[in-house]
């Protein structure tokens, strides 16, 4: 490994909270399940293309909902939406509720 990667790599680590680490992860995640959504769709086909927006809506919503609660949740931006993350845990779960019954009423 490069030392400019294992330098930025060391940064982040020490520097970025283990809650917000673990909302990085799930972001990760949620991208790419996405890409492996697309690229199977790229190679196979679109055939129940209703699945496949769902699906793919599904984890960019989830990408969407991780980053909105990985901002209100870090500390340097405590100034600025107040509280320390509860409330925005919460709407994080309702909108991801939300979310799956909308993909769940989509996908028929």
């Amino acid at each position: 490994m490069p030392a400019s990667v294992a330098a930025i790599l060391a940064d982040y680590t020490g520097r970025t909270p283990l809650r917000l680490r673990a909302i990085d992860a799930y972001m990760v995640f949620c991208a790419g399940v996405a890409v492996v959504q697309l690229a199977y769709c790229a190679v196979v086909g679109t055939f129940p293309y209703n699945a496949f927006l769902a699906g793919f809506g599904s984890a960019a919503a989830c990408f969407v909902f991780a980053a909105a609660l990985r901002m209100r949740t870090d500390p340097r931006n405590a100034q600025q939406f107040g509280g320390r993350g509860e409330g925005a845990f919460a709407e994080f779960v309702v909108c991801h509720v939300a979310l799956h019954f909308v993909v769940a009423n989509f996908l028929g």
